[in-house]
């Protein structure tokens, strides 16, 4: 029992640094188009055939976005001319990347209008229709092949390797449930990064036909640094020396390579022990890849703020050096301040530059229980658009939290301050997707939902490429007099609060929704929430969202873009469908606001809003 429990304790251990071991997921749903086929053969009733079309694309939107489904098939029999769709995700995409993907796959997909059928693969995704079922078949049509243009280095066996790599994939992959591989292999002076993957609804035999015909085109590749063979639209190949999937993403293929085999009377014993030896490792694998899957960013069930306790702690600073790196916590080095408490730019003695913010305290003794602990979880949140905290400290009732150092600062000194004016609307985009991906991944993807109550511009930091990181994640427990989850006191900022939350202290991840259309319209326009601006010609003020609705109403939204944005570096149907998705985000009932992976969707595709039309919002 003893020795069991110790084997139960180690594979604890294991299986807890796995699912810590990867720093969150990167947004990339990896849209580079591998193949769009469209088909010439026309159907008897186009019109019946492209109503179970629609059909079909909005079924598979729902369970991709809703039930986070990465493979799907549907079939609409209406009439006459049925239409059979079939879509994929990598496995190693997160919910929000897949839906994305499944949202660019299917506007490509309709300008196939006549014929009977079409498919489209990305890197990320495939999507199929047909007139006919085929989720059992595999094309007669040979593989495509897509070769890197740059030759590694000969004295690195790059080639030699990655042919067996290859081979190693197309024998393994049909034998693993889901027909799905990731492997990397080290080379000198780098790796080799693979996978390969059938549609689930094949055989085991026609999975590796497939596969067989995918991997002798993309051999030949070998050895530029890159290869993709697809043989669509059911079956995918690809390597590359630059990683484009985590590294806890991979599995051992090894014990799917192994043939079986026979001996003598005499190694029954030995056989017996190998035998239950593999099994062993089969089942430990099994439980990796399951425990994998539980815990990634794409499927992770929710747990309380004590789950916390479990993972890595901060950084421990101590007082004095942060007090001599801020040159005792002077004026000069104050850059900013606001709810949370002030914040003052610090070099360290190794020279590394920091933000370090002292937190508004007092005498509650909340703060001292669990100070720890919620700065515990924050310190474990990692994502490209999130602001990294480093670490923390304690000193009597001081609280200090130590971040990475934006030299950009907030995104409202661009809107509103000195820098005004020199964002252009890529920048602009690209702020607004960015931080609709860290909320995303704070509300949806990270093990503990975290609602951050005081979404704003000046909690938008941007990193020198002009990214977004949003900052103060998780930072309103630590406020003196919080209450609940439910029913708290109002942390957020006037001008950005959803309004149940300011009138009736219910509070949601939709209250950060709220909030965050209120800076998708301060981005656009240029102008801050609770300003006056004239409406129209006829001289009427309004502040922002009543400015922002009535210019929705009477067709004008064009007017509330800022004057300091070229219009011939924008598409104005572009600027419009952004300015009516800050319009759902602020919608009156926060059931009728969309998830923000919902929104990150809807920005990154070309024709979600056909049937989504905002109501009006409530103005306080």
């Amino acid at each position: 029992m003893v020795q069991f429990n110790l084997v139960a304790l180690t594979l604890l251990v294991l299986l807890s640094w796995w699912s810590f071991g990867f720093e969150g997921a990167v947004g990339d749903p990896q849209l580079f188009l591998l193949k769009w086929e469209c088909s010439v053969v026309a159907v008897d009733d186009l019109f019946n055939f492209n109503q179970n079309l629609n059909a079909s694309l909005a079924d598979l939107r729902v369970q991709v976005s809703n039930q986070s489904k990465q493979f799907v098939t549907v079939q609409s029999t209406s009439g006459a001319d049925p239409c059979y769709t079939m879509f994929q995700c990598r496995n190693y995409l997160s919910n929000t990347d897949c839906a994305t993907c499944f949202a660019a796959a299917a506007a490509k997909i309709r300008s196939c209008s006549t014929g009977n059928g079409a498919h489209v693969v990305y890197d990320g995704c495939i999507l199929r229709y047909e007139n006919n079922e085929f989720f059992d078949q595999i094309p007669t049509t040979i593989s495509n092949t897509i070769c890197g243009n740059q030759t590694a280095d000969e004295s690195t066996s790059f080639g030699a390797v990655g042919q067996q790599v290859l081979m190693d994939l197309q024998i393994a992959t049909p034998k693993i449930s889901g027909y799905f591989a990731a492997t990397k292999t080290q080379v000198a002076g780098g790796a080799i990064y693979a996978i390969a993957q059938c549609a689930e609804t094949l055989t085991q035999d026609t999975c590796s036909d497939c596969l067989s015909i995918a991997q002798s085109g993309i051999q030949d590749c070998l050895p530029n640094t890159d290869g993709r063979g697809v043989n669509p639209p059911v079956c995918f190949m690809r390597y590359s020396e630059t990683p484009f999937f985590a590294d806890n993403q991979t599995i051992d293929i090894s014990p799917f390579l192994k043939q079986g085999g026979g001996g003598s009377i005499k190694n029954w014993v030995f056989i017996g022990g190998g035998v239950g030896g593999a099994l062993l490792v089969v089942i430990l694998i099994s439980l990796v890849r399951w425990h994998r899957r539980s815990q990634s960013p794409k499927r992770v069930p929710r747990s309380t703020m004590m789950g916390a306790t479990e993972l890595k702690g901060p950084t421990k600073y101590k007082y004095t050096d942060l007090k001599a790196a801020t040159k005792n916590f002077s004026e000069k080095n104050k850059v900013g301040e606001g709810g949370f408490g002030t914040v003052y730019k610090g070099t360290m003695n190794n020279g590394k530059v920091v933000a370090v913010k002292k937190l508004k305290s007092g005498n509650s003794s909340k703060i001292d229980d669990e100070f720890e602990t919620e700065v515990t979880l924050i310190s474990n949140v990692h994502h490209r658009n999130l602001l990294r905290l480093l670490g923390c400290c304690s000193k009597g009732q001081e609280r200090i939290l130590v971040y990475e150092y934006m030299a950009n600062a907030s995104l409202d000194k661009f809107l509103f301050g000195k820098r005004k004016g020199s964002l252009n609307w890529k920048q602009c985009y690209d702020i607004i997707l960015g931080t609709a991906r860290g909320l995303t991944y704070l509300h949806e993807e990270f093990h503990v939902s975290i609602i951050h109550r005081d979404i704003k511009s000046s909690n938008i930091l941007l990193d020198e490429q002009l990214q977004p990181k949003i900052s103060d994640f998780g930072l309103a427990k630590l406020l003196p007099g919080d209450q609940s989850h439910l029913r708290t006191r109002v942390a957020g900022t006037m001008g950005y609060t959803a309004p149940e939350y300011v009138l009736h202290g219910q509070l949601s991840a939709k209250v950060d929704i709220y909030s965050y259309g209120i800076v998708v319209l301060e981005i656009i326009s240029g102008q801050k929430s609770t300003d006056m601006k004239a409406v129209d010609d006829d001289g009427d003020e309004d502040y922002l969202l009543r400015r922002a609705w009535k210019l929705y109403e009477r067709g004008m939204l064009l007017e509330l873009v800022d004057q300091s944005l070229d219009p011939n570096n924008y598409d104005a149907e572009e600027v419009k469908k952004v300015i009516g998705i800050a319009l759902l985000c602020t919608q009156a009932s926060a059931a009728m606001r969309p998830a923000m992976s919902e929104v990150v969707v809807l920005l990154s595709s070309n024709d979600l809003l056909e049937h989504m039309r905002p109501l009006m919002p409530i103005f306080i």
